[in-house]
């Protein structure tokens, strides 16, 4: 047995495997979509945190705001001639007209786009309104549609109603809907100044979207590809540095599948990173999951509900798949 791992050890080191042959295969495009403050945030997140295999575009009704914006990413001012570049003013039926308005720009960008992460921040103008069109608009690409909202502190009472009319709204259009809640923010970093809190939020969806979009686009030593995904949409993904072993990979999938059904589907891969060194991140896509804050299509029965979670330092986040 000694001798057949020596010899696979050796093998490992000599092999290369070239990827130039498969330059003129279709590779999926994969979109991030961020749109209002809130979603414009996470695109600033994920320039500066850096993603693999996706177009970054931020949309805005607000010329100021779009302006913020770093970095090489397509930009787009929604409604321009109707609100002028001044935003929404809070109010989601205007931010609904201005992606309505600007339905052939957008049409345009996401054009032929396969899986399109949207994310904004519900209980505002742009975001609250904008959403819903745009995961429609995406939907009759014939993209997968994953919407990542967060939802309003509840001190922020005028902003409550909006935010769950505005989920009501994406949920009849995009494929699922996750809802990071602002209030656990309150639980988990209740002593950081607020503008740090809502940081953390940023980093939990950017993090996830990076994960996720890497999984599919990145070379893998046990693949998942984009089909693996539109099947199923309950597919998890390992990453490691060049220190991780199959017995680790092993036990973190046993620990996130023994939380499931004995009948359940699973479909796993993993992937080394040399930039990660003593940690391992894990990605998780579970459906059937029933919980308030991750919604399927309302097209499907709740069984349906579709979800992802990311773990690594935010892994108490959940406190575990059982409540969510």
């Amino acid at each position: 047995m000694d001798s057949i791992v020596s010899a696979a050890l050796q093998h490992g080191k000599l092999e290369r495997r070239d990827f130039d042959e498969f330059e003129g295969v279709e590779r999926p495009k994969i979109v991030v979509l961020g749109s209002g403050g809130a979603g414009n945030n996470t695109i600033n997140r994920l320039e500066h945190i850096g993603i693999e295999g996706a177009e970054l575009i931020a949309s805005n009704t607000d010329k100021q705001d779009l302006k913020k914006i770093s970095g090489d990413i397509t930009r787009i001012l929604i409604g321009a001639k109707l609100m002028g570049g001044l935003g929404a003013g809070g109010f989601p039926e205007l931010g609904a007209k201005a992606a309505e308005a600007s339905r052939h720009e957008l049409d345009d960008l996401l054009a032929n786009t396969h899986l399109l992460f949207l994310t904004a921040g519900m209980g505002g103008g742009t975001g609250t309104g904008s959403a819903p069109v745009i995961a429609e608009i995406a939907k009759e690409q014939g993209a997968i549609v994953v919407a990542i909202v967060t939802f309003p502190f509840k001190l922020e009472r005028s902003r409550l109603d909006k935010a769950r009319k505005g989920i009501e709204n994406l949920k009849k259009v995009a494929d699922t809907v996750i809802i990071i809640d602002n209030n656990k923010l309150v639980q988990y970093v209740p002593n950081l100044p607020i503008d740090k809190a809502f940081s953390v939020a940023d980093e939990v969806v950017a993090r996830a979207v990076k994960g996720i979009t890497e999984t599919i686009m990145e070379p893998s030593l046990v693949n998942l590809d984009f089909a693996d995904i539109k099947a199923v949409l309950n597919n998890g993904h390992i990453t490691g540095g060049e220190d991780m072993t199959l017995g680790e990979a092993n036990a973190i999938g046993e620990l996130i599948t023994k939380e499931l059904r004995p009948d359940a589907s699973v479909t796993w891969g993993a992937r080394i990173d040399p930039k990660v060194s003593e940690k391992i991140e894990v990605i998780t896509i579970i459906t059937g999951v029933k919980s308030p804050h991750i919604v399927g299509d309302s097209r499907y029965d709740e069984s349906s509900a579709g979800a992802f979670l990311y773990t690594e330092e935010f892994y108490k986040w959940d406190k575990g798949l059982r409540e969510v």
